[in-house]
């Protein structure tokens, strides 16, 4: 023990770790305010920290703000680069307006020669002596049913009113014997077909169009469609479909046989069509043979 005590070196550090320990302690404590070493050493500590983190926070600050320049350097670059793509848009824009005027003044002539209102009616009458030929609907004048106008089912032109009174209309279907009444017509492909339905084989009951330009090359399956030209039929009512086709008697023109879309023989219910403009021109009306059909006397 006396050996111990002589060691002065011990016994100081003996003593500064017990004061140590009480010091830590004694700052653990729950207090409202520091003591005065304790604001010593925290004003000496905060002081040190500021005369480091001053000069990096204005460092770091050069650095964003250099490389805010530089990012804004290249984004107004990518901005003038889309001005220039907007301007080159712009001026494209307005040939593409032009254009869509042009195309929209086209399209509505096309939507004309399609555009119809439907006129919903019921077959009431059918003459079996003309079972063939003609029908009579309970639509007339009053419904806004007039002469010429097309007839359809939900299949396919049937054929159109040639007599109108007030209450009920008289039509004469494509099936009809009479060789006046001709539908201008077109075979749906690559390119238009015109011609006109002219007669019905009774034999093989299957519509018969002639005038095909002998230089298109016609296929059996192809599709019929009116073809709106005449100005009685609205534009791409379905006929029928071709089975058969030859040449005329004198070879110089194509004719082809048509399976028609609608049933004849079946008609309860049909729809009139009410065309939203008319095309009158010379081949419309009288008997010429370029007409869709000539009026019942």
């Amino acid at each position: 023990m006396p050996r111990f005590f002589s060691n002065k070196r011990l016994i100081i550090l003996l003593v500064g770790v017990i004061v140590l320990v009480a010091l830590i302690a004694f700052s653990l404590r729950d207090r409202d305010h520091s003591n005065l070493p304790e604001q010593v050493v925290k004003d000496v500590v905060g002081f040190g920290q500021s005369m480091f983190t001053k000069p990096a926070h204005f460092v770091t600050g050069i650095i964003e703000n250099i490389d805010t320049m530089l990012n804004t350097y290249e984004e107004n670059k990518r901005l003038k680069e889309r001005l220039d793509a907007y301007a080159a848009t712009q001026a494209e824009l307005v040939d593409v307006k032009s254009d869509n005027v042009k195309l929209r003044e086209i399209v509505n002539k096309l939507d004309d020669l399609r555009a119809y209102e439907p006129i919903q009616s019921t077959v009431i009458s059918r003459n079996p002596d003309q079972w063939e030929d003609k029908l009579i609907v309970d639509k007339g004048t009053t419904d806004g049913v007039e002469v010429n106008m097309a007839v359809i089912t939900s299949q396919g032109l049937i054929g159109k009113v040639v007599l109108s009174n007030p209450f009920t209309s008289t039509v004469e279907l494509l099936s009809t014997e009479n060789i006046n009444f001709r539908v201008a017509a077109m075979i749906a492909g690559d390119e238009e077909i015109f011609g006109l339905i002219e007669g019905f084989d009774r034999q093989s009951r299957q519509l018969i169009m002639k005038r095909i330009d002998s230089s298109f090359d016609v296929k059996k399956g192809m599709q019929v469609t009116s073809s709106g030209l005449g100005g009685i039929f609205p534009k791409g009512i379905l006929i029928g479909e071709i089975t058969e086709v030859s040449t005329d008697d004198y070879g110089l023109t194509k004719l082809a046989y048509i399976r028609p879309a609608a049933n004849f023989s079946m008609l309860d219910h049909v729809m009139i069509a009410k065309r939203s403009s008319t095309i009158v021109d010379g081949t419309d009306g009288g008997s010429s043979a370029d007409t869709e059909g000539d009026d019942e006397s």
